[in-house]
């Protein structure tokens, strides 16, 4: 791998989790993969193979028996985690591979052998906590990214930026008491899985470092660019970051059949291009995105090339078929007040 380029992970074994008919299903990164050849992007980016997990780095971030569970419900050919969370005979393997794949990508970035990296990993990662696998989610991907960061490169401050639609309430629990990691999240409230109220912001030395930014449905690009003007760029130059990781989940747009917010791609580009500059500013551009939800499979592809695109420094967007919501977009007044209070901004 050259200097200074954008790294891309990508793995077969990614697509071996699979359910016919559940939304998260292999045909997600198969759409994704064939939007990036199609523009050309897959190769102006380095591949970077997945790694299998180091089982270590993996035990500091889940519990020995959430482990085993995964492995011996992989092990007897499959079932269910919860309603919504399958695994088959081969999802353990893959969701080794999606973790090293995020830690792959860190390493990557912090090694210098890449000037950041996207890591087009499943089964997503964010509602994975401490001891239990759930929402779609078997092991949290970008918690062992952070953690491989933490332990192997003695990094003391991440930043988590977390844009899915859902509270990524795993990556909250996994790091709720620490100041080494700063969890900040958009999502939709109440929604799946109920929890990301602006009033959960930390607890012992790790109080004032998780930052929720809970929204009613409706809120789309208006309402983004505040909360990010506002809320995420003063918090995150006050921590001052040595790397930003990113859980990019793509069905906060308006399209998406899962939930209720009203981004746009252009909303999402905007999103991508400021997490960038972000991370030119504070951590010598050190930045790695990791693929979290995302159900509207003939847009998916679009807005993971628009942060591909992001990454590699395009000066604009691809094309959007798609457009902005008709709707009025609901106001974030009270919500920014609210947060703003709670984190002293």
């Amino acid at each position: 791998m050259t200097d200074a380029a954008t790294a891309c992970c990508t793995d077969a074994r990614f697509l071996l989790h699979d359910l016919p008919g559940h939304p998260e299903g292999r045909v997600r990164l198969e759409r994704i993969a064939a939007q990036l050849e199609r523009d050309g992007l897959a190769a102006r980016m380095h591949a970077l193979p997945a790694e299998t997990v180091d089982p270590d780095l993996l035990a500091r971030v889940h519990s020995p028996a959430n482990i085993r569970m995964v492995e011996q419900v992989a092990a007897r050919g499959g079932g269910y985690l919860d309603p919504d969370t399958y695994m088959v005979e081969r999802s353990y393997e893959a969701a080794l591979a999606a973790a090293g794949g995020a830690a792959a990508c860190t390493r990557a970035v912090l090694s210098g052998a890449a000037r950041n990296a996207i890591a087009l990993v499943r089964p997503p990662g964010h509602h994975a906590t401490r001891v239990r696998g759930m929402g779609f989610c078997l092991f949290n991907n970008v918690a062992v990214a952070a953690q491989a960061a933490l332990d192997e490169f003695g990094l003391e401050r991440v930043l988590v930026v977390d844009w899915d639609v859902h509270h990524g309430n795993g990556t909250q629990d996994i790091f709720y008491e620490s100041p080494q990691v700063l969890y900040f999240s958009t999502h939709q409230y109440p929604h799946y899985p109920g929890s990301g109220s602006w009033e959960e912001i930390g607890a012992g030395a790790g109080r004032g470092f998780n930052a929720n930014v809970p929204l009613p449905a409706g809120v789309g690009d208006a309402g983004f660019a505040r909360i990010f003007d506002e809320v995420l760029i003063p918090l995150a130059e006050r921590y001052r970051p040595q790397l930003i990781l990113v859980s990019a989940g793509y069905d906060a747009h308006w399209t998406d059949p899962l939930a209720g917010l009203a981004l746009s791609l252009a909303g999402y580009w905007r999103m991508a291009t400021e997490v960038v500059a972000l991370a030119g500013r504070l951590c010598a551009g050190r930045v790695v995105v990791a693929l979290e939800g995302g159900y509207n499979l003939d847009l998916l592809g679009l807005a993971v090339a628009d942060t591909c695109r992001a990454l590699l420094g395009d000066a604009g967007p691809g094309p959007d078929p798609f457009g902005r919501t008709g709707w009025p977009e609901q106001p974030v007044d009270r919500v920014l007040a609210l947060v703003k209070r709670a984190h002293g901004l």
